[in-house]
């Protein structure tokens, strides 16, 4: 599902990712955990396809057997549309569109017929135990539920592979729990890989397999 050799990462000076190799295969769960600064967000948003590794000509990223740092910025917007879901910390919902809304807007840049994405939507919003919720806006809702309304938007395109950042890092206890067990239920339903970059040791014990960078290197599984 992903490879990726030697992706190393500059800002001005300082390197922050030091020739990190990483292999996830298809409907695989991963955690990746270090202290701050150890460079797993910068990973994480290179894998995404939202950053470039510093030396494209001298590593690798495959997803999907497609070379990422082959395609053109428009071929790149696309794959990603269609094959990357994230999910952030944050939830990054837009506070003037409903629940319903804010889960179809993945759907419209595919160009997805507005009935086609709003059937999709509602599926997802159901499964996620939010049908009351359709047209309430982020505002109206718990953090619990805006961040399900994330996961939804993340799963309308029916992407290979969902990027997680911290995913329950701003949520009560109960409700990042909840969280936790729905990426695995997701897996187990649609068969997704996840690449979770985690401070949560409960989230990260229950992944397929548990990574570790430290500064900007990844240790060697034990």
């Amino acid at each position: 599902m992903i490879k990726a050799q030697n992706i190393q990462k500059y800002y001005g000076d300082l390197q922050v990712l030091k020739g990190v190799d990483i292999h996830i295969t298809k409907g695989e769960i991963v955690s990746i955990v270090g202290p701050s600064g150890a460079g797993k967000t910068t990973l994480l948003q290179i894998l995404g396809t939202l950053d470039i590794q510093s030396n494209k000509y001298d590593s690798q990223l495959l997803i999907k057997d497609r070379d990422i740092t082959a395609l053109s910025e428009k071929e790149l917007a696309k794959f990603r549309n269609e094959n990357i879901g994230f999910i952030f910390q944050f939830h990054q919902l837009l506070p003037e569109f409903t629940a319903l809304e804010n889960v179809c807007i993945p759907a419209f840049i595919k160009n997805t017929t507005k009935n086609a994405a709003e059937k999709r939507a509602k599926e997802l919003l159901d499964f996620l135990g939010l049908s009351h919720r359709y047209h309430h806006k982020p505002n109206e809702l718990s953090g619990g539920e805006q961040q399900r309304v994330a996961v939804a938007r993340a799963l309308v395109n029916s992407p290979s592979v969902i990027f997680a950042d911290e995913p329950s890092g701003n949520l009560d206890t109960e409700s990042a729990d909840n969280l936790h067990k729905l990426f695995f239920k997701l897996r187990d339903e649609f068969g997704q890989t996840f690449v979770i970059v985690t401070h949560n040791e409960e989230l990260a014990e229950m992944a397929d397999r548990k990574l570790t960078m430290v500064d900007g290197k990844m240790l060697p599984s034990e």
